[in-house]
């Protein structure tokens, strides 16, 4: 099914989004014709438009996206299982930037079930020519350069992604989402501090993951080599979904026990 698009007005070339890149951007996540992890979805959304000095709108309320999606998507268009990808975009209308209206398109990406991991695993390898920041813009989904690049070395490479570094040559994430390296009881996580982008979707998996006791979550400064040592790999995309890590340049990676963890995870809703 292709992807369906909304917006709150009419589109302008002139809006900020689509010459300046100024705009946020955050999923939600529809399982069974329900909103699921939707509060941790709206409170990122509004931390993300207050670190970006956007003039948040009174009617921007959770029960405004709730009763939006719900109207617009699921009873609309019969979407049951999906993620919306999000948008809110700076209008050139105020006095200042700080004081301009906000306005919003979002898409809508169908799937079979959010929560399930893609079965094809996925092959990755480290770029080294560019780097991603680690500062307090870095870990919200905001225009970043370096994921286009990523993406299109990715694609001239045969990779499926690619995972980027921080300026001090340590993992910060791969160009669509979070990494996850499970070794032993072990699960490491880049730090955000490191670059990594803060996700609703994956937190909720590894405090899942830690109430239940099922593994050790630990944020981590993490080399690149260390990427090596893992037995399994997972990545996590608030944009995309959930996939396993197949390979990194000659490094095979099992997944049974994440895919485990994942189904639990899954059941748990």
């Amino acid at each position: 099914m292709e992807n369906q698009y909304f917006t709150s007005g009419e589109l302008h070339v002139q809006n900020r989004a689509f010459l300046l890149g100024d705009a946020v951007k955050v999923s939600f996540f529809i399982r069974e014709a329900k909103l699921i992890m939707d509060e941790e979805c709206y409170f990122f959304l509004m931390a993300s438009m207050r670190k970006m000095r956007m003039n948040i709108p009174l009617s921007y309320t959770l029960e405004f996206f709730q009763s939006l999606f719900q109207k617009e998507i699921i009873e609309g268009k019969g979407i049951g299982n999906g993620i919306i990808n999000f948008q809110v975009y700076r209008n050139s209308d105020g006095i200042t930037l700080s004081k301009s209206s906000v306005s919003y398109s979002y898409e809508v990406s169908e799937l079979e079930d959010v929560l399930a991991t893609h079965p094809r695993p996925l092959e990755l390898d480290l770029i080294k020519e560019i780097n991603v920041n680690n500062n307090l813009l870095s870990n919200i989904r905001v225009h970043c350069p370096e994921n286009i690049y990523g993406s299109i070395y990715a694609q001239e490479n045969d990779l499926d992604d690619v995972i980027l570094l921080n300026p001090n040559k340590r993992i910060a994430r791969a160009t669509s989402g979070n990494l996850l390296f499970l070794e032993g009881d072990i699960i490491k996580v880049p730090k955000q501090a490191e670059g990594a982008y803060i996700s609703p979707f994956m937190e909720n998996f590894v405090t899942f993951l830690h109430k239940n006791k099922l593994a050790d979550i630990q944020e981590h400064e993490i080399i690149a080599f260390e990427s090596q040592k893992a037995e399994e790999i997972l990545l996590i995309s608030d944009e995309k979904g959930i996939f396993s890590v197949g390979k990194i340049r000659n490094k095979t990676f099992g997944n049974s026990r994440f895919l485990n963890m994942v189904t639990q995870w899954k059941e748990s809703f």
